[in-house]
């Protein structure tokens, strides 16, 4: 089975109930799960909670912009020592130096989240009557026996919530996890296959739903390989805040032309070869190679589907404008 089509088949059994666990195959699954333990084992259990990083970063007229970020231990910053070091903390510095306003940001990530938690984390986020989401989840899924389909099924209701109450979306998807140094060879290889399926099923469902998505799996794929003493902390799991500031670089863009704080008619910075406009299934399978790329619906000669499905665009956003994202206290720190 192609890639694209395996991809497309399970987001299509997330949309339609259909099981998806013979997508991946069983064996492959209860490799994973298997070493998942022993990583655990070798990982250990955190040394402290991640910090606590909601508040008000930037000053600028009017409201602030009210940013949400939901997820897993990526996404709240687990394995750092200080709140500005987490990525909501350092996105919310890049999005007001980018906007001219101050941003609220307000993290109900929680550390071990699966998708089956994100409806809860979207309940406190509308609280907040939100203008941007990020959405990190999916790497627990595979040690807690959540069926792949399941996960993307999930994922799809939370965007669809969001989007609902006129939130802009966007979906870090499914990290790389053959990047994790407990894992062995050739166990790390099977971790990185099923990672990238997941990753591109995420991103033909999330697109559907109304977000737009960006490949975090290949993001953290070469650069982690090639410094992961500097990339990752110390229970060599967790990202350090270097590699939190690498991920962090990737995702602002796309967050910002969420909100129309960046052009969406740049050129691309990386040319990703013929076909920048594909469909979906095709763009979901090319973005979980690359890193940082974005995909986000489009059209083409007025029409948003083809014979393969919906078109999309992707993007490899210059990060040379991105502005500096670190080391920034909020203005207001709020206290949980």
């Amino acid at each position: 089975m192609g890639k694209a089509r395996a991809a497309r088949k399970l987001a299509a059994a997330a949309a339609f109930g259909g099981g998806g666990a013979g997508l991946l195959g069983g064996t492959l699954v209860a490799i994973l799960m298997a070493e998942a333990v022993l990583a655990k084992r070798a990982i250990g259990e955190p040394v402290n909670d991640p910090p606590h990083a909601d508040g008000i970063y930037g000053e600028g007229p009017g409201n602030p912009i009210e940013f949400v970020v939901l997820g897993d231990s990526t996404a709240c910053g687990l394995g750092v020592a200080t709140a500005d070091e987490t990525p909501g903390a350092m996105l919310a510095t890049g999005l007001a130096a980018l906007s001219g306003r101050s941003v609220r940001l307000t993290v109900v990530a929680v550390s071990g989240a699966e998708t089956q938690h994100l409806d809860g984390q979207v309940d406190r986020a509308l609280a907040v009557e939100p203008d941007l989401a990020l959405i990190i989840i999916g790497a627990n899924d595979v040690t807690h026996r959540t069926l792949p389909s399941e996960s993307v099924r999930l994922l799809v209701q939370g965007v669809r919530r969001l989007r609902d109450a006129d939130c802009q979306v966007v979906v870090g998807t499914c990290p790389d996890l053959g990047t994790v140094e407990p894992l062995a060879f050739p166990l790390r290889q099977l971790a990185r296959t099923w990672s990238q399926r997941l990753a591109a099923a995420q991103t033909i469902a999330a697109v559907e739903a109304g977000a737009r998505t960006v490949s975090l799996g290949s993001l953290l794929g070469p650069e982690f390989a090639a410094a992961p003493r500097e990339l990752f902390g110390p229970d060599r799991f967790h990202p350090s805040a270097t590699g939190y500031a690498s991920a962090a670089v990737a995702l602002l863009p796309s967050l910002a032309a969420a909100l129309g704080y960046w052009p969406d008619d740049e050129d691309l910075d990386v040319p990703l070869g013929d076909g920048e406009i594909l469909p979906i299934s095709f763009a979901a399978v090319r973005a979980a190679k690359n890193s940082g790329t974005e995909v986000a619906a489009t059209d083409v000669a007025g029409r948003d589907r083809g014979p393969r499905g919906r078109w999309a665009q992707l993007r490899k956003r210059d990060q040379q404008n991105v502005p500096p994202i670190d080391r920034q206290l909020p203005t207001e720190h709020e206290t949980a």
